[in-house]
Order: structure tokens, then C-alpha cells, then sequence
């Protein structure tokens, strides 16, 4: 009697796809969150959010360059979250505009936000956007990059009405660019174009990847 012979049953392939480093953004700015899902996927990363919350007033107290400031507060952020989430890379980012001199932040109410639009109206401003990266292995990587906005001549009545509209009282000069606040330029110069919204992406993309390189040669 023959006896049917039954085939060995194949071993599972093992995936050859390398596994990702977790990444987070310490950040609760939604232009920050709707940035980085664009950016993310072409890393193939996913990302969480998990707010920083660090003493904004005490460190714009103590540092008065725009470039120092923003760059700390960007590392204040990214080593808050990355100390309650260590391993995983951590990305830190904030804003100032600099007019003549003067260091305009978030504004927070909108009588502040009058007045910086009035302030910087028909005037050519810096914005700095700092970033700091801290990979798995809580090394740091950061930057700052510099935007020049040439703002137009701004009635009060457009500035009353653009407030009302736009309410840019979390954001840094008082504007979303993303929004009906592009209105308010005749003129921008920058390398990196998003860097206006909240992220400068392509040299981010570079910070990450490297992050990325670092975590896969130690993790081989």
C-alpha cells in the first residue's frame, strides 16, 4: 500500500524591512502636527504627539538674543518629552519674530496681536524658527532657520478684521501664514518655505534621517 508522502511545510520568511525608531512631537501646535504627516511617511516614520510643557516666560526673562532664545526653547521642549519617553526620537520646535530689535512671541490675547501687526507693518522682519532632534540614543541635533517677511502697509481696520478671523494668538508674530494670514506680505525669502507654518521640512528631513541612520547601524 502506498503511503502518501506530505511536504514539509515552509518556514515563514523573516521580513527583511527594518524597524523604525518611535517618534514624537513635543509639540501641541496643529500647523507642527499637519507639517510632520506630510513628512513623516517618505521616512517611513509615524509619529505621536505629546505636548511639552516647560516655562516659556522664564527662559524669554533670562535670554535676550532671538537666535539663543529660540533655540533653547526648542531643546527645553524636545528634552521634556524625551525625558518622560527615553529611546524614542524626540522633535523640539519653536517661534520669535524679530522686529528691529524687539523679540515678538506668542501673543495670547488679541490686543497684543494688534499691536505687534501694527508694529510690524510695512517693515522687512526676521523669523526664526528653531528646531532641536534628539535621536534614540539622546543625542542632539539642532538649528535655526531664518525667514526675512517683508510685511505691506496694513490699515487698523485689516488688522482688526484679520485678528478676528484668523485668531493667531498661539503663534509667533501674530499670523498664520497657512491661512488668511499670507495676505499680510508683499514679499518672502526663506531656503525652506514651510519653515514659515511651524517646521522647515527639508532640513528636517535631513536631521531625521540621520537619526534614522544612527538607529539602525546600533540596532543591526
Amino acid at each position: 500500500m502506498k503511503t502518501k508522502s506530505r511536504a514539509k511545510a515552509k518556514a515563514p520568511r523573516k521580513s527583511s524591512a527594518k524597524k523604525s525608531p518611535e517618534l514624537v512631537l513635543a509639540s501641541q501646535s496643529t500647523a507642527r502636527r499637519r507639517l510632520l504627516k506630510r513628512l513623516a511617511p517618505a521616512l517611513g516614520l509615524e509619529f505621536k504627539v505629546m505636548p511639552a510643557h516647560i516655562d516659556e516666560k522664564a527662559v524669554e526673562r533670562t535670554i535676550k538674543d532671538p537666535r539663543a532664545l529660540v533655540l533653547e526653547l526648542s531643546k527645553r521642549k524636545a528634552w521634556a518629552v524625551q525625558e518622560k519617553r527615553p529611546g524614542r526620537v524626540v522633535i523640539g520646535s519653536d517661534q520669535v519674530l524679530v522686529c528691529q530689535g524687539r523679540i515678538f512671541g506668542k501673543p495670547l490675547t488679541k490686543e497684543k496681536a494688534c499691536a505687534q501687526l501694527r508694529a510690524s507693518s510695512g517693515k522687512t522682519l526676521s523669523l526664526l524658527t528653531g528646531v532641536c532632534v534628539i535621536d534614540s540614543a539622546g543625542r542632539e541635533d539642532s538649528f535655526v532657520q531664518e525667514t526675512r517677511l517683508q510685511f505691506r502697509k496694513l490699515s487698523s481696520q485689516e488688522i482688526t478684521d484679520y485678528v478676528e478671523f484668523d485668531k493667531p494668538l498661539d503663534c509667533a508674530g501674530s499670523f498664520k501664514f497657512e491661512s488668511r494670514g499670507i495676505s499680510l506680505f508683499e514679499g518672502v525669502a526663506t531656503d525652506d518655505p514651510t519653515a514659515i507654518e511651524g517646521l522647515p521640512l527639508m532640513r528636517l528631513s535631513q536631521a531625521l534621517r540621520r537619526a534614522i541612520q544612527r538607529y539602525h547601524a546600533e540596532n543591526a
